[in-house]
């Protein structure tokens, strides 16, 4: 058991939460400059954390991340355990420092729910589809190009938030959503953005699998 890594991410993803969840209180994640500076904050903030401890931990700082290299071999299960833990309170924390700062109701703000006119079903089907290429992206972009992964994955990450934020949220990420749904004090959707990110991320998986893993020896 190495704590270096769990320490590594618990201090990776509050600091990449931290900079998202500030950028919806300071924003708005419903106006027309949140709809655009949001995005490039989770963005840049996953950046941020890949280039701070990244190379400690590998950088998931998302429980689906996460699974998804445990299926793939790259990672443990006793050790996914550590960092699944480290993942939540590191977004705790941050949502606690905008609770701090800003009050609860800009914490709320953030939390993750289907948009206006969008079903609870429909947000599941749309954070699958959009965790499973994330995933897609992050198994391939390490082994095939892992030079450019630390600046592919926060890209994707920003252009899931443009094609999704006012539909499903755009979680893709347990962390992020049970950070902000435990302080900002609603957790009536949480169920969708814990669900679906992991079904995305064995879905993503499979095809990695499929169409680029093989029997090759994946990365670690």
């Amino acid at each position: 058991m190495d704590t270096r890594k769990y320490a590594a991410e618990l201090v990776g993803t509050f600091l990449f939460m931290t900079i998202g969840y500030a950028s919806v209180a300071a924003f708005g994640a419903a106006s027309a400059p949140g709809l655009l500076v949001v995005p490039f904050s989770f963005g840049f903030g996953l950046l941020a954390a890949i280039f701070a401890v990244g190379h400690i931990s590998g950088g998931h700082f998302n429980p689906a991340v996460t699974v998804a290299a445990v299926l793939d071999g790259r990672t443990t299960a006793q050790d996914a355990v550590g960092y699944i833990l480290a993942q939540v309170i590191g977004a705790v924390a941050a949502a606690g420092v905008i609770l701090v700062v800003a009050g609860q109701g800009a914490v709320a703000a953030g939390v993750t729910k289907p948009g206006g006119g969008v079903s609870d079903i429909g947000a599941m089907i749309l954070e699958i589809v959009l965790a499973a290429g994330f995933i897609l992206v992050i198994l391939t972009s390490t082994k095939r190009a892992p030079t450019l992964a630390p600046l592919a994955i926060p890209l994707t990450l920003v252009a899931i938030h443009f094609g999704s934020a006012s539909l499903s949220g755009a979680s893709v990420n347990p962390a992020r959503s049970i950070g902000s749904a435990l302080l900002g004090q609603d957790l009536a959707s949480l169920w969708i953005y814990i669900i679906a990110p992991i079904v995305g991320a064995v879905g993503g998986w499979a095809i990695y699998r499929v169409l680029d893993g093989g029997g090759e020896t994946p990365l670690s």
